[in-house]
């Protein structure tokens, strides 16, 4: 006798299985929200002491986005930027969780995905996007910017080891 055509296929271990994988991915998401908000911070003390002149967030709003934003009431436009932010974060942070666990559960995974997403935006994104901080070379600002994806990658791994069950 045939299986039900709305009843789960696979195995009870399979379905388990992606499950699990799911929750990882979704999991990862949270932590690149929360890694997205401590950038936000950190940007906005390396903002404060002038080691950074704008944030890539701010700098995309600011040349591109301006359209978009003139129909967001103004004392909210910054808020919305940061939403957007936090966003792309869960999306990096979901990427990541995708990523085969023998790579994310190394000390090193997060931190180099977070440096990675870093020269992303640096060598793609801000090019393509015609950014003027793409233009232009200063080097305190490229590392501050490292800094804070680095603290990014260091959110998503989460600084150590899960414990295992």
């Amino acid at each position: 006798m045939g299986s039900h055509p709305c009843a789960p296929s696979g195995t009870a271990s399979e379905r388990r299985s992606d499950n699990s994988r799911g929750e990882e991915v979704a999991h990862a998401g949270v932590r690149g929200a929360i890694g997205a908000m401590a950038m936000t911070g950190m940007r906005t003390l390396t903002v404060s002491l002038g080691l950074l002149r704008e944030s890539p967030p701010e700098a995309i709003a600011r040349q591109r986005a301006r359209g978009l934003l003139r129909h967001v009431p103004r004392k909210r436009r910054r808020a919305v930027v940061e939403f957007v932010h936090w966003g792309y974060g869960v999306g990096g942070g979901a990427a990541f969780g995708i990523l085969p666990r023998s790579v994310r559960d190394r000390a090193w995974a997060g931190p180099v995905y977070g440096l990675l997403s870093w020269l992303s935006f640096e060598t793609v994104i801000a090019p393509a996007l015609g950014l003027s901080q793409a233009k232009r070379f200063r080097p305190v600002d490229r590392l501050a910017l490292a800094a804070d994806h680095l603290l990014y990658g260091l959110v998503l791994s989460e600084g150590r080891r899960r414990p295992q069950h």
